[in-house]
């Protein structure tokens, strides 16, 4: 395995730790220049033929999915494995997307990690740098495997330098979930969601009665990420991190402030109830008729949806923004699938094999359909199985729409940083410090920025 270029090995060490040991767990279901990731592994052939091999090729794939969704996983693996006779996949279940990282670390200079690896969206800039990987790209160019036929919006947050360093696996992002009786008792039309900062707080103040609050919303970075690209927003320097690498955070502009002083605004009128850092937490009390407006992943919505069937109708509408805000959209959430570069030609290319059958549309339709993830094959909403999942489910119209409107730029292709995972935790206090009324909201994010723009220059100290 190549060994990251370090200028010393203790601030090499300080940046893994940084990155691996204090990254909080992915809340929702739940990315630098091109040129520090080129690895010296030489380019796939498309002549490989791991047929000639007298026996199958094993691939083995750490991935982080449990209960049902690792169900699912087992049962993609399964399908592969009946489907050909060249590659055997073996998915072994590595704990939480921080815990598979931190064993992939331990086995970086060893033979012991895995072929293929599911790493979530802002662990990519630390698996550029690490030059663990093969970028997918080269199998994509040597099977000259066509691109378009993937969703843009979700590729792009994977591409650098126009090239594609892994593929995307499970795909969301947020959207509003509302309660259509409550708005009905309320005297506003079930309809007509609200879709900007200004109306959700309008609607808030008319669904706030009987002791019930008119919205809750998770104090989650992701969606201070999502609340900035949806305004056209970057959340970092030098192009979001993409031009070049980060030096600065943006945390502490003016879309900052803006979205953090309407939150806080609506949580001390007491038309937004403030239940801490959890999802979990805001969906039971979305669930249990005690809040009117939420927001959650695009993965939960079936949950959601079933949770409260007999209760009443859930409604759904596209993550707000201010009403003056510019052209903006959603980040990708979620994880993608990268190959590891310390593998032999035969068992890289068998990984290649397995996400070839994991992007068509059979596949895709049936991923879509029992975990709730975006299909990212664009055939594969024509398929039978998704068409009658969203008869279903009419409500993830808004996530497919919200995803398709999302205009591409550097605000939405979205932030990468090597700290991502402590830059989140970050955030997270600062919106709680202003919310809890701590801090202004402009004191708060600026103590945020400068902490996060310090913990990327310790980052960017340890890679060439």
């Amino acid at each position: 395995m190549k060994s990251l270029k370090m200028r010393s090995s203790a601030l090499a060490m300080t940046a893994l730790m940084v990155l691996l040991t204090s990254a909080c767990g992915s809340k929702a279901e739940t990315a630098t220049t091109a040129s520090t990731a080129d690895t010296k592994a030489s380019t796939p052939s498309a002549t490989t033929d791991t047929k000639k091999s007298a026996e199958p090729v094993k691939v083995i794939w750490w991935h982080s999915m449990s209960g049902e969704l690792g169900k699912a996983v087992d049962k993609l693996v399964a399908d592969f494995n009946a489907s050909q006779k060249n590659v055997i996949v073996e998915a072994v279940f590595q704990g939480t997307y921080d815990e598979s990282l931190n064993k992939m670390k331990a086995s970086m200079d060893t033979k012991s990690g895995p072929s293929l690896i599911q790493v979530y969206e802002i662990g990519s800039r630390f698996m550029i740098d690490s030059k663990a990987i093969t970028p997918v790209q080269q199998f994509v160019d040597a099977d000259k495997f066509d691109l378009s036929q993937l969703e843009d919006n979700i590729l792009s947050y994977y591409k650098f330098d126009n090239k594609l360093y892994s593929m995307p696996f499970n795909t969301s992002n947020p959207i509003l979930y509302y309660n259509k009786d409550m708005f009905k008792a309320a005297g506003l039309d079930p309809e007509k969601p609200p879709k900007t900062y200004e109306e959700i707080a309008t609607a808030a103040k008319a669904l706030s009665k009987d002791g019930k609050s008119g919205s809750s919303f998770a104090i989650y970075g992701w969606f201070m990420e999502q609340f900035f690209a949806n305004q056209g927003v970057e959340y970092l320097n030098n192009g979001n991190g993409r031009t070049t690498s980060a030096t600065e955070s943006l945390v502490n502009n003016e879309a900052g402030v803006k979205t953090l002083t309407w939150w806080k605004d609506m949580v001390d009128n007491k038309t937004s109830a403030n239940l801490g850092r959890k999802t979990d937490d805001t969906k039971k009390a979305f669930l249990a008729g005690q809040v009117a407006m939420t927001l959650d992943s695009t993965a939960s919505l079936r949950g959601i949806v079933s949770g409260a069937d007999g209760k009443f109708q859930v409604g759904t509408s596209t993550l707000p923004k201010p009403a003056d805000a510019k052209e903006g959209g959603v980040v990708v959430g979620g994880a993608s699938l990268y190959i590891l570069n310390n593998k032999s030609e035969a068992e890289q290319k068998g990984a290649w094999e397995f996400i070839k059958f994991l992007t068509t549309p059979q596949t895709q339709a049936w991923w879509h359909v029992n975990t709730g993830y975006f299909p990212i094959t664009k055939k594969a909403y024509d398929e039978q199985l998704v068409k009658d999942n969203l008869a279903k489910y009419p409500q993830f119209q808004t996530a497919i729409d919200q995803l398709h409107n999302t205009k591409a730029n550097k605000a939405t292709q979205g932030a990468v940083m090597g700290v991502f995972p402590e830059a989140r935790q970050i955030v997270e206090t600062a919106i709680e410090e202003a919310l809890t009324g701590k801090k202004a909201p402009k004191e708060a994010l600026d103590g945020a920025a400068k902490s996060i723009t310090e913990k990327i220059a310790a980052y960017n100290k340890t890679v060439k």
